[in-house]
């Protein structure tokens, strides 16, 4: 189109700011112009207005075409979750997984392209995938493995060890220890004791530490569950698993169970290949429900690094019903996690709120990085006197600029989500705490 059409376009939009076919309708054309920048430019706007989903393929379609495939993805995975899929978007997803290197999730959508359309090929992503078909068979297992308590723990640790996350542990105490301590105000509002709480956030964060703290504040039993303590090659025997390790925690009430890397068990069923994996989260569900079971004082937590694979039905009343961002350590958790990791070693005069204000954005991983490079440059110069010489502020500050926090790229997928698949405003708190307004 001419640049007198463009500009028709532009004055039209003018006299009717509000037309939404009028500005997609310019989008489309700029984009189709090769003019990106001003193309983004209206797309955005739409995008703060309307929730049609033609909108946000089209805003992917552009994503796309100038490199910013993490943004792409996040809004195809939006469109695929909460409308029809359909074979264009999950094209255009396969596409952008492949730009990020994302080979094996670029197999499971290109495998349900062939769902819908068995014939399809495209000769580029054939090369690259080279999807094979797995022939899985029915197998069930009648051996029944006898229950172990091995991983039933008693915490002895609180909140009295967890150096600042205050609004955290203000939610858990509201949601999980005072109705222990209330038993019958709650119960006089009808209100059940239990439920879950879903601990979100960059990786290295102490989402574990805080749950072990939580049983311990509570004097309760203690129940850590991994991907491998429920997983089995023979199904059924999965759902046999989480059975058991729910029923364990219902036998030791007061119980806080907790579930790391929760999304690794409770992927959203709409992206599963096979039946075994739904029939799992499935048997999770009812779990949590506790339709046949009693659930009233197990304590449920879930930690995950990546909130928007979770399967929505997780989210629902009753389950994992509060959602609580744990961030990068405040200034307090980095004081008390430095002085955690240095007690008993030899250290000068340490300026810890100087360190803490130096190491914001740093995980408590990262930060035991920064002491360890601290500790190995100390030891080669101790080599050669023979005597321990003391760790200084300076020798943290040194290391500090040798590991940078790996937590940036965490921000910069939680960002794209909470920008543009946040329609109930669950990753507020992320854009709260990178200052972004939406």
């Amino acid at each position: 189109m001419s640049q007198s059409n463009i500009n028709s376009l532009v004055e039209a939009l003018k006299f009717s700011p509000d037309n939404i076919p009028l500005k997609l309708h310019l989008a489309e054309t700029l984009f189709q112009a090769n003019r990106i920048d001003e193309a983004e430019f209206h797309f955005n706007e739409l995008m703060q207005i309307t929730n049609d989903y033609n909108v946000k393929f089209k805003f992917a379609q552009l994503q796309f075409k100038k490199g910013a495939y993490s943004v792409c993805i996040v809004i195809l995975e939006d469109i695929i979750q909460h409308a029809t899929k359909d074979k264009e978007s999950l094209l255009l997803l396969t596409r952008a997984l492949v730009e990020e290197n994302s080979i094996s999730k670029a197999v499971e959508i290109y495998t349900q392209i062939h769902e819908i359309d068995p014939l399809f090929t495209d000769e580029k992503l054939d090369n690259i995938l080279k999807i094979k078909q797995e022939i899985q068979e029915d197998l069930y297992s009648e051996d029944e493995d006898e229950e172990e308590d091995h991983f039933l723990e008693k915490p002895t640790i609180d909140f009295k060890d967890v150096g600042g996350m205050e609004n955290i542990k203000k939610e858990i105490e509201m949601k999980i220890i005072k109705p222990l301590e209330h038993q019958e105000l709650y119960k006089a509002y009808g209100k059940k004791i239990g439920g879950g709480i879903l601990l979100y956030g960059p990786p290295g964060c102490g989402k574990t530490f805080i749950a072990k703290a939580t049983a311990g504040q509570i004097n309760s039993k203690f129940i850590s569950v991994g991907l491998n303590d429920i997983l089995d090659m023979w199904i059924g025997n999965s759902e046999k698993n989480l059975h058991g390790v729910f029923e364990l925690a219902r036998r030791n009430k007061p119980c806080v169970l907790f579930f790391d890397e929760i999304d690794a068990l409770g992927t959203s069923r709409s992206e599963m290949k096979n039946s075994g994996s739904k029939q799992l989260i499935n048997q999770f569900l009812l779990e949590l429900d506790g339709i046949n079971n009693d659930n009233e004082g197990v304590l449920i937590l879930g930690a995950t690094n990546s909130p928007w694979d979770l399967d929505h039905a997780f989210r629902r009343p009753g389950r994992f019903d509060r959602i609580v961002f744990v961030p990068t350590p405040d200034e307090d958790a980095i004081i008390s996690i430095l002085k955690l990791k240095l007690k008993n070693k030899p250290i000068d005069t340490i300026d810890y709120n100087l360190l803490a204000k130096k190491l914001e954005k740093y995980s408590g991983a990262d930060i035991e990085a920064v002491i360890d490079i601290a500790i190995e440059e100390k030891l080669e110069k101790s080599f050669e006197t023979g005597i321990p010489e003391p760790i200084s502020t300076k020798d943290l500050l040194n290391a500090s600029k040798k590991h940078k926090p790996s937590t940036s790229e965490w921000f910069n997928t939680a960002k794209n989500y909470a920008l543009f698949a946040n329609e109930s405003g669950l990753y507020d708190d992320v854009l709260n705490y990178l200052n972004i307004k939406k």
